[in-house]
């Protein structure tokens, strides 16, 4: 008789436990949804920002910090033809971090039908080849998406000649995996006092904000982050805005084949 009053009250606790557990998923997925109704319904009636009219293609690039997405919105807004056609989406950081949101801004970029490609923030601090095996851990590069991209901004403090060599480290090892030469990230100043010459070879992906014709650079580019407070629909935050140095067969060229 106690055994089998024991067995009922494990059966129960357990059933407790699977409700609860049932409870908690139903208000995650509800969050879910609600969140990305909640940035469909956030509509601009321009970007918020000059555009660079020089140029016929147009990005943004996005962490978790833009909250839930509707991509959809994003690829439908169409400002006297200017909108958005690339999008750079931050997959990890230094050793272990994922962004939180990346699995699901990579996945729904692709079906919105951009092209899209992952970005790894890089910390000088770490180890150049132990970061590019986060990157390479949680990023599935297919065709048609854009190469991999470091983001080098910062020093912390580390020697010029010892950043270098993380970030050729970082380069060689993602180069190496993917089969395409990535592309690195960086804004005008960081670039001229710590990558120089040795790093020319690769595409550039350019942040500088002070000129609306073209960054201030003495070298080839890529791409071109003009604006760190634009607006687009199905986004509810500020984002960042990018354009292409190039027109439709020039970015097919670049694309992961």
């Amino acid at each position: 008789m106690a055994g089998r009053k024991k067995r009922k009250k494990t059966l129960a606790a357990f059933l407790v436990v699977l409700i609860v557990l049932a409870l908690a998923m139903a208000c995650f997925i509800g969050y879910d949804w609600w969140q990305e109704r909640r940035s469909h319904f956030v509509r601009y009636p321009e970007f918020g920002i000059d555009i660079p009219v020089n140029y016929s293609i147009h990005g943004i690039d996005v962490s978790k910090y833009q909250n839930l997405i509707d991509w959809a919105s994003v690829k439908e807004m169409n400002v006297n033809g200017v909108q958005v056609g690339f999008v750079f989406i931050k997959a990890t950081e230094g050793l272990g971090n994922e962004d939180a949101l990346f699995q699901r801004n990579w996945r729904k970029a692709k079906t919105a039908g951009l092209i899209r490609g992952a970005y790894h923030f890089f910390l000088a601090t770490k180890s150049g080849k132990e970061q590019a095996e986060n990157f390479i851990n949680s990023v599935n590069i297919e065709t048609g998406d854009l190469p991999p991209v470091i983001d080098v901004e910062q020093a912390y403090g580390v020697p010029a000649d010892k950043l270098r060599d993380r970030v050729k480290e970082w380069l060689q090892a993602v180069q190496d995996y993917y089969g395409v030469a990535p592309i690195i990230y960086t804004n005008v100043e960081f670039y001229k006092q710590y990558l120089k010459d040795d790093f020319d070879k690769y595409p550039l992906w350019v942040a500088h904000y002070l000129q609306k014709e073209r960054p201030r650079i003495y070298r080839d580019w890529s791409f071109w982050q003009h604006s760190e407070s634009g607006r687009v629909n199905g986004v509810v935050t500020k984002v960042d805005f990018n354009v292409f140095n190039g027109d439709s067969s020039d970015l097919r060229k670049l694309l992961v084949n």
